[in-house]
């Protein structure tokens, strides 16, 4: 049989055949297998257990089960079979599909985190309120005042990660401003460029090191709380420390008090290790140690030093300081020294070990012991 006669047989079929319910072209297509295997496939395939019962109810009245043994069979109720039917018979499998569940979004989300970018852009007190942060309840409300929407605040705190905004700890700056700041940077900048053997350039700051031991998180067992037990004595030691700018390299001094004569300690340091430089610049900060009147002297009777000032309140221009965090990483935080004689002989060879910093693997270092 050709397709055309397919076609008039199932033209006739129609005619002579007086639909008694809903089904009935279902039931010309499930003569031919199309459907039937169709339904079947999404029995054995689906993994919505709703979809598989809808489909099982209609394969099962399509064979000529009655609508009372199938719902005693899938133990569901009459009216739920007439609506699966009812839904087949209009969309035919995709009618079966499970619909979403839940109420509909009614705000548009992509609308709203736009907004809440917007605001983040401002304090709560700029805007005329007394919290100095957000908060999702004042994101709520400044949405529905605004905006003429009812959101709630539980909503937003559930589409905020999405929008990319998240609870972060504040950065401190100052309103402060270094007039000078390009001019400083660009000496650096030309300093750092001309670094070389005869020309040395070092970063250079001081650490103070606390007998009393800074507390830090430490891998533990979940629900216990590591002890460090501190000696309760307020005594300090501090180092003065340069970094060499291309190889890393490690100069520094100790000593009980943080004056201009640890710093000069170090600048004749310097002066005997780098004998044959025709120059030895050094970046450092605008503490009081590096402008006195002392240092000052010392500068004038050795010109070939040249202190370069960071902007004012610029740390993270000076890499010296990385290696003072790792410092205090390695060695001061959580430290178990009774004495500040224990401290300084781990710190000390901390020191020694860093060198070049980085890259020398200081924090696997194993303890030296005489």
């Amino acid at each position: 049989m050709g397709n055309q006669d397919a076609v008039c047989a199932i033209r006739s079929v129609v005619k002579q055949t007086k639909p008694t319910n809903a089904l009935s072209m279902n039931k010309i297509a499930f003569l031919y297998g199309a459907e039937t295997r169709r339904l079947k496939k999404i029995i054995h395939k689906t993994r919505d257990r709703d979809l598989c019962r809808r489909a099982n109810a209609v394969l099962l009245v399509l064979k000529g089960k009655t609508k009372s043994e199938v719902a005693s069979l899938l133990q569901a109720g009459r009216s739920s079979l007439n609506r699966w039917l009812k839904w087949y018979d209009v969309a035919g499998v995709d009618g079966l599909k499970t619909k979403g569940v839940g109420r509909p979004v009614r705000q548009n989300r992509d609308f709203i985190c736009g907004v809440l970018k917007i605001l983040l852009k401002y304090t709560p007190r700029t805007l005329g309120y007394q919290r100095s942060r957000w908060s999702t309840e004042l994101f709520a409300l400044l949405l529905n005042k605004l905006c003429n929407i009812q959101i709630h605040s539980s909503t937003i705190r559930r589409w905020l990660p999405k929008a990319g905004i998240v609870w972060r700890r504040a950065a401190p700056t100052l309103y402060i401003q270094d007039p000078d700041k390009k001019e400083k940077l660009a000496a650096i900048r030309e300093a750092l460029a001309d670094n070389s053997v005869d020309h040395p350039v070092f970063y250079q700051d001081e650490v103070d090191i606390h007998l009393n031991p800074k507390i830090g998180a430490d891998w533990g067992l979940r629900g216990e709380q590591r002890k460090v037990a501190t000696p309760g004595q307020y005594k300090k030691h501090y180092l003065a420390g340069a970094l060499h700018g291309q190889t890393g390299q490690i100069v520094y001094v100790g000593g009980e008090r943080k004056t201009s004569d640890l710093f000069i300690e170090l600048l004749e340091k310097l002066k005997g290790q780098y004998r044959r430089a025709k120059s030895i610049r050094l970046i450092v900060d605008n503490y009081i140690i590096h402008k006195s009147k002392k240092t000052q002297k010392w500068l004038s009777d050795n010109p070939k030093f040249k202190l370069l000032f960071l902007p004012v309140y610029s740390p993270w221009h000076n890499k010296i300081e990385k290696l003072w965090h790792a410092l205090h990483e390695t060695i001061t935080r959580n430290h178990q020294c009774k004495n500040m004689d224990d401290l300084l002989e781990q710190v000390y060879y901390f020191m020694d070990t860093a060198a070049p910093f980085p890259g020398g693997k200081h924090g696997l270092k194993r303890v030296y012991h005489n």
